[in-house]
């Protein structure tokens, strides 16, 4: 399915363009940002290839994963991805730059690429890995009715260390009947 392109409450989710290179740098290359993601801070040319990466991607047929701007009033604000894994099921992320957090765009972003997994997909899984310290995104999870499955000790190396995450995941029927 190619292109997507979605529309929440506030925000709007679409395809990357290889022209959201610079923008997507207040998210990537921000480490208020980049402590709670899965990597270090990167620079422009990384910009570059990351949106390459995710132009080619959205392109393969079948299509392995779901990586989209979160745009707001046509400006970037952040990204949100589901990574197709296993069967019917999906790995959620996202983020937000530090400059609209506390505007519910992390969460209108979660919650409309979630309702795209499950009622266009035929997802009967999406979980997500968050930073145990990361209360912010937890209340994103909590918000979507995700529950708690547990802790996945050293799951991520960032920022020079190793990381624990928090598994939760929120099951189709649940999220039909929430």
């Amino acid at each position: 399915m190619h292109p997507v392109a979605l529309t929440g409450r506030v925000v709007q989710l679409r395809e990357f363009r290889l022209d959201d290179a610079a923008s997507a740098l207040a998210v990537i290359g921000d480490t208020r940002v980049t402590r709670w993601l899965s990597f270090d801070n990167r620079d422009y040319a990384a910009s570059v290839e990351m949106m390459r990466g995710a132009v080619q991607r959205a392109q393969q047929d079948p299509r392995t994963e779901y990586y989209l701007a979160v745009t707001a009033a046509d400006e970037l604000v952040g990204f949100v991805r589901l990574g197709l894994a296993g069967v019917k099921a999906a790995k959620l992320g996202y983020a937000v730059a530090a400059g609209h957090w506390g505007n519910g765009h992390a969460t209108d972003a979660a919650r409309t690429i979630v309702e795209f997994g499950f009622t266009q997909l035929g997802l009967h899984r999406i979980s997500a890995a968050i930073g145990p310290d990361n209360t912010a995104s937890i209340a994103v999870a909590a918000k979507l009715g995700m529950r708690h499955e547990g802790r996945i000790r050293d799951h991520v190396f960032t920022n020079g260390a190793w990381r624990d995450s928090e598994l939760y995941a929120v099951l189709a029927p649940e999220w039909q009947a929430g």
